[in-house]
Protein backbone atom coordinates (compact mmCIF):
# COMPACT_ATOMS: atom_id res chain seq x y z
CA UNK A 1 0.00 0.00 0.00
CA UNK A 2 2.81 2.40 0.87
CA UNK A 3 4.54 1.55 -2.41
CA UNK A 4 1.34 2.25 -4.34
CA UNK A 5 0.83 5.58 -2.56
CA UNK A 6 4.42 6.56 -3.29
CA UNK A 7 3.98 5.66 -6.95
CA UNK A 8 0.74 7.63 -7.24
CA UNK A 9 2.50 10.59 -5.66
CA UNK A 10 5.29 10.34 -8.25
CA UNK A 11 2.82 10.26 -11.12
CA UNK A 12 0.87 13.13 -9.59
CA UNK A 13 4.06 15.19 -9.42
CA UNK A 14 4.80 14.39 -13.07
CA UNK A 15 1.32 15.60 -14.08
CA UNK A 16 1.71 18.79 -12.03
CA UNK A 17 5.08 19.57 -13.64
CA UNK A 18 3.56 19.21 -17.11
CA UNK A 19 0.58 21.38 -16.18
CA UNK A 20 3.00 23.93 -14.77
CA UNK A 21 4.86 24.07 -18.09
CA UNK A 22 1.56 24.67 -19.90
CA UNK A 23 0.68 27.46 -17.46
CA UNK A 24 4.09 29.11 -17.91
CA UNK A 25 3.65 28.80 -21.68
CA UNK A 26 0.28 30.60 -21.50
CA UNK A 27 1.45 33.34 -19.13
CA UNK A 28 4.65 34.00 -21.09
CA UNK A 29 2.72 34.56 -24.33
CA UNK A 30 0.12 36.80 -22.69
CA UNK A 31 2.72 38.93 -20.90
CA UNK A 32 5.04 39.30 -23.89
CA UNK A 33 2.12 39.73 -26.35
CA UNK A 34 3.71 37.41 -28.91
CA UNK A 35 1.53 37.16 -32.04
CA UNK A 36 -0.39 33.89 -32.51
CA UNK A 37 1.31 33.18 -35.83
CA UNK A 38 4.66 33.12 -34.01
CA UNK A 39 3.68 31.32 -30.81
CA UNK A 40 0.06 30.32 -30.15
CA UNK A 41 -1.39 29.98 -26.68
CA UNK A 42 -2.25 26.52 -25.33
CA UNK A 43 -5.93 27.35 -25.87
CA UNK A 44 -5.41 28.31 -29.52
CA UNK A 45 -3.36 25.16 -30.03
CA UNK A 46 -6.14 23.02 -28.58
CA UNK A 47 -8.75 24.79 -30.71
CA UNK A 48 -6.91 23.74 -33.87
CA UNK A 49 -8.25 20.23 -33.27
CA UNK A 50 -11.59 21.57 -34.49
CA UNK A 51 -10.15 22.29 -37.92
CA UNK A 52 -10.62 19.75 -40.69
CA UNK A 53 -7.08 18.38 -40.87
CA UNK A 54 -7.88 14.71 -40.38
CA UNK A 55 -6.26 14.66 -36.97
CA UNK A 56 -7.48 11.21 -35.97
CA UNK A 57 -6.48 9.51 -39.22
CA UNK A 58 -3.02 11.09 -39.30
CA UNK A 59 -2.41 10.31 -35.62
CA UNK A 60 -3.31 6.66 -36.19
CA UNK A 61 -0.95 6.47 -39.19
CA UNK A 62 1.96 7.94 -37.23
CA UNK A 63 1.18 5.65 -34.30
CA UNK A 64 1.27 2.62 -36.62
CA UNK A 65 4.68 3.68 -37.92
CA UNK A 66 6.13 4.33 -34.47
CA UNK A 67 4.77 1.22 -32.77
CA UNK A 68 5.35 -0.99 -35.80
CA UNK A 69 9.00 0.01 -36.15
CA UNK A 70 9.50 -0.23 -32.39
CA UNK A 71 7.97 -3.69 -32.09
CA UNK A 72 9.96 -4.97 -35.06
CA UNK A 73 13.17 -3.60 -33.54
CA UNK A 74 12.50 -5.47 -30.27
CA UNK A 75 11.90 -8.79 -32.04
CA UNK A 76 14.90 -8.47 -34.37
CA UNK A 77 17.17 -6.97 -31.70
CA UNK A 78 16.52 -9.73 -29.18
CA UNK A 79 16.90 -12.42 -31.87
CA UNK A 80 20.19 -10.96 -33.10
CA UNK A 81 21.53 -10.62 -29.55
CA UNK A 82 20.72 -14.27 -28.94
CA UNK A 83 22.44 -15.35 -32.16
CA UNK A 84 25.49 -13.24 -31.33
CA UNK A 85 25.62 -14.80 -27.87
CA UNK A 86 25.37 -18.34 -29.20
CA UNK A 87 27.74 -17.89 -32.13
CA UNK A 88 30.58 -15.53 -31.21
CA UNK A 89 32.24 -15.59 -34.69
CA UNK A 90 28.98 -14.17 -36.09
CA UNK A 91 29.15 -11.37 -33.53
CA UNK A 92 32.77 -10.64 -34.42
CA UNK A 93 31.87 -10.31 -38.09
CA UNK A 94 28.53 -8.50 -37.92
CA UNK A 95 28.59 -6.26 -34.83
CA UNK A 96 31.10 -3.75 -36.29
CA UNK A 97 28.97 -3.65 -39.43
CA UNK A 98 25.84 -2.93 -37.38
CA UNK A 99 27.59 -0.05 -35.63
CA UNK A 100 28.87 1.35 -38.94
CA UNK A 101 25.43 1.17 -40.54
CA UNK A 102 23.91 2.93 -37.56
CA UNK A 103 26.31 5.85 -38.06
CA UNK A 104 24.65 6.66 -41.39
CA UNK A 105 22.23 9.57 -40.87
CA UNK A 106 18.70 8.27 -41.29
CA UNK A 107 17.78 11.41 -43.21
CA UNK A 108 20.24 10.22 -45.87
CA UNK A 109 18.78 6.71 -45.83
CA UNK A 110 15.21 7.97 -46.17
CA UNK A 111 15.29 8.61 -49.93
CA UNK A 112 16.90 5.19 -50.51
CA UNK A 113 14.17 3.47 -48.49
CA UNK A 114 11.59 5.24 -50.65
CA UNK A 115 13.30 4.12 -53.87
CA UNK A 116 13.55 0.52 -52.63
CA UNK A 117 10.19 0.13 -50.87
CA UNK A 118 8.10 3.01 -52.26
CA UNK A 119 6.77 5.61 -49.83
CA UNK A 120 4.10 5.21 -47.22
CA UNK A 121 3.57 3.48 -43.90
CA UNK A 122 5.80 0.49 -44.71
CA UNK A 123 8.85 2.59 -45.52
CA UNK A 124 8.39 4.74 -42.43
CA UNK A 125 8.11 1.63 -40.25
CA UNK A 126 11.44 0.45 -41.67
CA UNK A 127 13.06 3.83 -40.99
CA UNK A 128 11.75 3.78 -37.42
CA UNK A 129 12.98 0.19 -37.07
CA UNK A 130 16.46 1.00 -38.37
CA UNK A 131 16.97 3.92 -36.02
CA UNK A 132 15.99 2.14 -32.79
CA UNK A 133 17.40 -1.35 -33.44
CA UNK A 134 20.95 -0.80 -32.18
CA UNK A 135 20.13 0.32 -28.58
CA UNK A 136 17.98 -2.76 -28.09
CA UNK A 137 20.60 -5.05 -29.64
CA UNK A 138 23.48 -3.64 -27.58
CA UNK A 139 21.68 -3.64 -24.23
CA UNK A 140 20.22 -7.11 -24.73
CA UNK A 141 23.59 -8.52 -25.73
CA UNK A 142 25.21 -6.89 -22.71
CA UNK A 143 22.56 -8.38 -20.46
CA UNK A 144 23.14 -11.87 -21.84
CA UNK A 145 26.87 -11.53 -21.17
CA UNK A 146 26.37 -10.33 -17.59
CA UNK A 147 24.90 -13.65 -16.44
CA UNK A 148 27.21 -15.54 -14.06
CA UNK A 149 29.22 -17.95 -16.28
CA UNK A 150 29.60 -20.40 -13.38
CA UNK A 151 25.81 -20.69 -13.20
CA UNK A 152 25.65 -21.41 -16.93
CA UNK A 153 28.36 -24.05 -16.60
CA UNK A 154 26.42 -25.65 -13.76
CA UNK A 155 23.17 -26.03 -15.73
CA UNK A 156 25.13 -27.30 -18.72
CA UNK A 157 26.38 -30.16 -16.57
CA UNK A 158 22.71 -30.98 -16.01
CA UNK A 159 22.28 -31.34 -19.79
CA UNK A 160 20.27 -28.16 -20.22
CA UNK A 161 19.88 -27.05 -23.84
CA UNK A 162 20.86 -23.62 -25.12
CA UNK A 163 17.21 -22.65 -25.31
CA UNK A 164 16.55 -23.76 -21.73
CA UNK A 165 19.57 -21.80 -20.53
CA UNK A 166 18.28 -18.73 -22.37
CA UNK A 167 14.70 -18.97 -21.10
CA UNK A 168 15.45 -19.96 -17.50
CA UNK A 169 18.68 -18.07 -16.74
CA UNK A 170 19.88 -15.59 -19.35
CA UNK A 171 16.58 -13.91 -20.24
CA UNK A 172 15.53 -13.07 -16.65
CA UNK A 173 19.01 -11.67 -15.96
CA UNK A 174 19.05 -9.67 -19.20
CA UNK A 175 15.60 -8.10 -18.83
CA UNK A 176 16.75 -4.99 -16.86
CA UNK A 177 19.30 -4.28 -19.61
CA UNK A 178 16.72 -4.90 -22.33
CA UNK A 179 14.25 -2.47 -20.78
CA UNK A 180 16.95 0.20 -20.58
CA UNK A 181 17.47 -0.13 -24.32
CA UNK A 182 13.72 -0.16 -24.93
CA UNK A 183 13.34 3.15 -23.08
CA UNK A 184 15.99 4.79 -25.26
CA UNK A 185 14.42 3.29 -28.37
CA UNK A 186 11.02 4.87 -27.63
CA UNK A 187 12.45 8.31 -28.41
CA UNK A 188 14.30 7.08 -31.49
CA UNK A 189 11.28 5.25 -32.92
CA UNK A 190 9.24 8.46 -32.93
CA UNK A 191 12.09 10.37 -34.58
CA UNK A 192 12.47 7.69 -37.26
CA UNK A 193 8.79 7.72 -38.20
CA UNK A 194 8.67 11.52 -38.44
CA UNK A 195 11.83 11.61 -40.57
CA UNK A 196 10.10 9.30 -43.03
CA UNK A 197 6.98 11.45 -43.10
CA UNK A 198 9.00 14.61 -43.66
CA UNK A 199 10.85 13.10 -46.62
CA UNK A 200 7.95 11.67 -48.58
CA UNK A 201 4.52 10.76 -47.32
CA UNK A 202 0.90 11.52 -48.00
CA UNK A 203 -0.41 10.97 -44.48
CA UNK A 204 0.70 11.12 -40.89
CA UNK A 205 1.34 13.94 -38.43
CA UNK A 206 4.73 14.79 -39.95
CA UNK A 207 3.12 15.15 -43.37
CA UNK A 208 0.31 17.23 -41.85
CA UNK A 209 2.81 19.59 -40.23
CA UNK A 210 4.48 20.14 -43.59
CA UNK A 211 1.10 21.00 -45.11
CA UNK A 212 0.00 23.50 -42.46
CA UNK A 213 3.44 25.13 -42.56
CA UNK A 214 2.55 26.50 -45.99
CA UNK A 215 -0.48 28.33 -44.57
CA UNK A 216 1.45 29.45 -41.46
CA UNK A 217 -1.07 27.74 -39.19
CA UNK A 218 1.30 27.69 -36.22
CA UNK A 219 -1.36 26.45 -33.82
CA UNK A 220 -1.90 23.35 -35.96
CA UNK A 221 1.87 22.79 -36.16
CA UNK A 222 2.09 22.97 -32.37
CA UNK A 223 -0.84 20.56 -32.10
CA UNK A 224 0.97 18.16 -34.42
CA UNK A 225 4.06 18.32 -32.22
CA UNK A 226 1.97 17.66 -29.11
CA UNK A 227 0.24 14.66 -30.68
CA UNK A 228 3.58 13.23 -31.81
CA UNK A 229 4.86 13.71 -28.27
CA UNK A 230 1.75 12.02 -26.88
CA UNK A 231 2.38 8.96 -29.07
CA UNK A 232 5.91 8.70 -27.68
CA UNK A 233 4.80 9.29 -24.08
CA UNK A 234 2.16 6.54 -24.33
CA UNK A 235 4.79 4.15 -25.66
CA UNK A 236 7.26 5.07 -22.91
CA UNK A 237 4.59 4.71 -20.23
CA UNK A 238 3.66 1.28 -21.59
CA UNK A 239 7.32 0.22 -21.39
CA UNK A 240 7.47 1.42 -17.77
CA UNK A 241 4.38 -0.59 -16.88
CA UNK A 242 5.72 -3.65 -18.65
CA UNK A 243 9.03 -3.29 -16.84
CA UNK A 244 7.27 -2.97 -13.50
CA UNK A 245 5.18 -6.11 -13.94
CA UNK A 246 7.81 -8.23 -15.72
CA UNK A 247 10.98 -7.24 -13.89
CA UNK A 248 9.29 -6.19 -10.66
CA UNK A 249 11.27 -2.98 -10.19
CA UNK A 250 10.05 -0.59 -7.57
CA UNK A 251 11.91 2.26 -9.28
CA UNK A 252 10.69 1.55 -12.82
CA UNK A 253 9.56 5.15 -13.19
CA UNK A 254 13.22 6.14 -13.17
Amino acid sequence: MNDMSKRLGQYGLIVLVHLGVVLIWHIAIKVSEIPDYVMPTPGATLMSLGEDYGWWHNTVITGMEVYGGYGLAIVVGVAMALIFNWFRPVETMLMPLMVSLNMIPKVALGPLFIVWFSYGVGSNILISFSICLLPILLTMERGLKEVDPDLIDLVRTLNASRWQIFIKIQLPGALPYLFSGMKVATVLSVAGAIVGEFIASEEGLGYLMMQVQVTMDTAAMFMGVLLITLIGVILYFFVLLLEYFVVGKTNAVN
